[in-house]
């Protein structure tokens, strides 16, 4: 099984083994990453699972949709890798994905 890490703002690392299938947001949930909320439960509705993925792993976890992009338009610490984590399905190509998480979410 693989493992993705979440980095929050101040460096704090969590590794958590990938659940395939369900989202990133709810991996980092169910295992009780601080700083990942997902108020909305992953309907991408509230913004508030914003990460930035490291690397090139923005090409596994695919593009954004224009619901998704909407979201991030109006987080003020968007980067180039910004996503939201409830819309991004896991799967065992991410072993080693590093996520890291802004200071703020919405």
């Amino acid at each position: 099984m693989g493992t993705i890490t979440f980095i929050e703002y101040d460096g704090t690392e969590h590794k958590v083994d990938i659940e395939p299938g369900q989202s990133l947001m709810r991996t980092a949930v169910n295992n009780n990453v601080p700083g990942i909320d997902g108020d909305c439960g992953g309907e991408c509705a509230c913004g508030t699972c914003h990460v930035i993925l490291e690397g090139d792993w923005i090409k596994i976890a695919g593009s954004a949709n224009s619901e998704e992009l909407q979201m991030l338009d109006m987080t003020p610490e968007r980067a180039e890798n910004s996503r939201l984590a409830c819309q991004i399905t896991t799967s065992e190509d991410m072993d080693g994905m590093v996520a890291r998480m802004p200071e703020f979410q919405m």
